[in-house]
């Protein structure tokens, strides 16, 4: 049986050179054995939300801009939101850890608006195929850390790389300073 990170963050280790991937910040939403799907949470756009879904602008925490969420589908979207406290679910919510859960875009957002503390929209996702994560891992290309509940709503999701790895304390903490082009060192 496969050790689900669901509700995890993966974290690119700095010599992971995929340029979909270099120092990036992943939020799994599922993880099961026939595979992986999450969202990059650190890579905004300039693209306005309200360019593509128009009413799901106010809404948007932080910037209010799409984010690219991975190399796959990038015609898709997918809604990552916060619940309210003592929100238990509801129609259009799918929880994947707390209160944290992808919201159906086709739902009204006015309808779903009161229901919702943070809401952020991405294109596109990252997804593994059975055994890849896995194997990717125990090549030492991510870390594997628990998510914050603010993880995925940042102000500031540029900083969101370093900040997960200091926050890790002794050496992980060390390598939120490791240069991007280790040779200009």
């Amino acid at each position: 049986m496969v050790k689900s990170y669901t509700g995890n963050l993966l974290v690119a280790m700095p010599t992971l050179r995929d340029p979909h991937f270099e120092r990036t910040v992943v939020f799994l939403l599922a993880h099961e054995a026939d595979g992986a799907l999450g969202v990059v949470l650190n890579r905004p756009t300039g693209v306005s939300v309200s360019e593509v879904l128009p009413g799901w602008e106010p809404l948007v925490s932080g910037p209010p801009v799409l984010f690219e969420g991975g190399p796959v589908g990038a015609d898709s979207a997918i809604c990552v939101a916060r619940a309210r406290a003592g929100v238990a679910g509801f129609v259009g919510f799918s929880r994947v850890v707390g209160q944290i859960g992808t919201i159906d875009l086709s739902r009204e957002p006015g309808k779903v608006a009161e229901r919702l503390e943070y809401v952020r929209v991405y294109h596109g996702y990252a997804g593994w195929s059975a055994g890849q994560l896995e194997a990717e891992i125990e090549e030492g290309s991510w870390f594997v850390f628990s998510a914050l509940p603010s993880d995925p709503f940042l102000s500031q999701p540029e900083d969101l790389w370093q900040l997960v790895l200091r926050r890790q304390g002794g050496m992980t903490a060390a390598v939120a300073n490791y240069p991007p082009d280790v040779h200009l060192n």
